[in-house]
């Protein structure tokens, strides 16, 4: 066994390294250490796939136990006008469109088979998810907010199933598939639904009045090592509990279990602890469902094969892009979100393990082999394709496909007496130079991307338009030609295309930016922004001058440093100038 996990563990780790290097995900390096670990010429006396398959149980449990420490309802409620229907309307479309492909290329198959295996196509996953779009800064933005929303109810949907099927089909004795119980199907549901609620009764007081009060004592000790055994302990604790004593699943508990600790005040600690052994024993997992992978029967089911490959990679991001733009939300968000969500991975995995296990029997191994196929081919591909999410996104509102047409309505026509200022982003930063410069009767253009921002900025009276700023017609619409100065206020926003456009547009507009890193700052100087502001120059500025007068510094003195320090910025601004000449 030990000698199955270090080889799992170091194929995992050398081809997780080589797919970070070559910018895939992890996960594609750690279902390869999958395949490679099942072969036969390491000469392992044990079945890898049944050696691994215990650590992956342990992986699904901490897996969904993280899922549950971060879910949070306002999350989903802040985006609810789009994330809820639309990820209803997508749900049903995917499954319906899996259920026909797989009813239509295997033979003799039959509906909830079908059914099952587009429930497991639906569903994407949430490791990819999160970090595609914390890798492309978008996670915090509208557009990632609304894609982690429609992924929490695509995970609510999951964990639904997870606990409806033990309910709605009995294995019968000795019997290799689990048949309908329709004849009493109501008195089945009716059990469940008061054995779910008892258990969620049970773990949330006992979450609150007990479980708490547990990781309070445990936290006084002082001791990590004991806190992160706690945490362990309630996480397979409750899983183990609601399998025995509800008989629901193992993966629900914890993900109730989660969501428990989540609400409480240890919620980073335990958060912080569990990470690290989520992320090792779903490695395991991973590996796992790669050893269970056979390329040659991806091969001899190939129609199949392309067909699931088309609705991941076409039908998925196609469709919740018509479905966004159904509920008149830009286009951009559309390609994002749909983007985001062309894959599939481990909540497909745990669904069709379970439904073609010794327990269910519903699917044949084959299809689990091929969602194990189409996932690893999509989640490398995801990865790829949102690199061109951007410049799709630009070259389609250039040409005016999925924007709103431009509102200048409300902007009042540039005045020869006024200086005009356009302020791109209205983020706190945004927020506070608008304000500023309207108290000295500047006019100022907000441009922002946020739809909700622009229509509340509507309701305040500051005039405020909806578009991309890096676009000729927008800057345009919003008197560049003739503004004083533009400001980039967002740092995730493309300033270097902005002052190129807004350059084009008006020779001598000023460009002025906001960027994190000093590096950043002189690049954007070399290619047309003539003021950039780095947060890290800033906060070395401001916490210097704080502690030289700590320190007994006078204020000439301080005066003195501020003033040297900014003279070496501007020395560097002006070499590289000289370099560009």
């Amino acid at each position: 066994m030990i000698g199955t996990l270090a080889l799992g563990l170091i194929l995992a780790l050398l081809l997780g390294m080589l797919a970070q290097r070559i910018k895939l995900s992890p996960l594609v390096g750690y279902l390869l250490a999958g395949m490679l670990a099942a072969q036969p010429w390491w000469g392992l006396t044990e079945d890898p796939h049944e050696v691994m398959h215990e650590f992956a149980n342990i992986g699904e449990v901490l897996l969904l136990f993280g899922v549950g420490l971060h879910f949070h309802f306002k999350d989903l409620l802040a985006v609810r006008k789009v994330a809820v229907p639309g990820s209803l309307i997508c749900m049903t479309l995917w499954t319906g469109s899996g259920a026909l492909v797989y009813h239509l290329l295997v033979p003799g198959s039959d509906w909830v088979a079908a059914l099952l295996f587009g429930m497991c196509v639906c569903v994407s996953s949430t490791v990819v998810l999160t970090r595609v779009l914390e890798d492309n800064r978008l996670l915090h933005t509208p557009s990632g907010h609304t894609a982690v929303g429609w992924l929490v109810m695509e995970d609510i949907f999951t964990i639904v199933l997870l606990v409806l099927l033990p309910a709605v089909f009995i294995l019968p004795e000795g019997g290799s598939k689990a048949i309908f119980c329709a004849d009493d199907l109501g008195s089945a549901l009716w059990g469940m639904v008061w054995k779910l609620a008892l258990m969620v009764f049970c773990v949330a007081f006992v979450g609150k009045y007990v479980i708490s009060k547990v990781l309070t004592f445990i936290a006084r000790n002082n001791s990590n090592e004991l806190f992160t055994l706690a945490v362990l302990t309630i996480a397979l604790g409750v899983a183990v509990l609601s399998a025995e004593v509800f008989n629901a699943s193992m993966v629900f508990g914890a993900f109730l279990s989660g969501m428990v600790v989540g609400q409480s005040k240890f919620a980073s600690r335990a958060a912080a602890d569990a990470l690290p052994m989520r992320d090792a024993f779903a490695v395991l997992f991973f590996v796992s469902v790669g050893m269970g992978f056979d390329l040659m029967g991806l091969v001899e089911n190939w129609p199949l094969a392309l067909g699931t490959l088309a609705i991941t990679l076409l039908w998925k991001p196609i469709s919740a892009y018509g479905v966004i733009r159904l509920l008149r939300r830009p286009g951009s968000l559309g390609v994002v979100v749909g983007t985001s969500l062309s894959q599939i991975g481990e909540f497909s995995f745990i669904l069709a393990a379970m439904v073609a296990g010794e327990r269910f029997g519903l699917l044949p191994q084959s299809a689990v082999n091929i969602i194990t196929g189409v996932a690893i081919i999509t989640i490398t591909l995801n990865v790829l394709l949102f690199r061109h999410v951007p410049t799709l996104i630009h070259k389609m509102e250039e040409r005016g496909i999925g924007r709103p047409k431009a509102d200048n309505s409300f902007l009042p026509a540039p005045s020869e007496e006024r200086d005009r200022v356009i302020v791109v982003g209205y983020g706190p930063c945004g927020e506070m130079i608008t304000r500023i410069l309207q108290e000295h009767e500047i006019e100022v253009i907000v441009l922002e991307m946020n739809i909700d921002t622009v229509m509340s900025l509507h309701k305040q009276g500051i005039p405020t338009m909806h578009g991309d700023a890096r676009l000729r017609t927008i800057l345009r619409l919003a008197g560049a030609d003739k503004a004083r100065a533009i400001i980039v206020t967002a740092v995730s926003a493309p300033a270097r295309e902005i002052a190129a456009t807004a350059r084009a547009l008006n020779p001598e507009i000023e460009v002025m930016a906001h960027t994190t890193y000093m590096r950043q700052a002189q690049t954007m100087r070399t290619e047309g922004a003539q003021t950039v502001v780095a947060g890290e120059a800033e906060v070395a500025l401001t916490l210097s001058s704080i502690l030289l007068r700590n320190l007994g510094a006078t204020e000439e003195q301080v005066a003195r440093a501020r003033r040297d320090y900014r003279e070496q910025i501007e020395s560097m601004k002006l070499n590289l100038d000289s370099l560009k000449h």
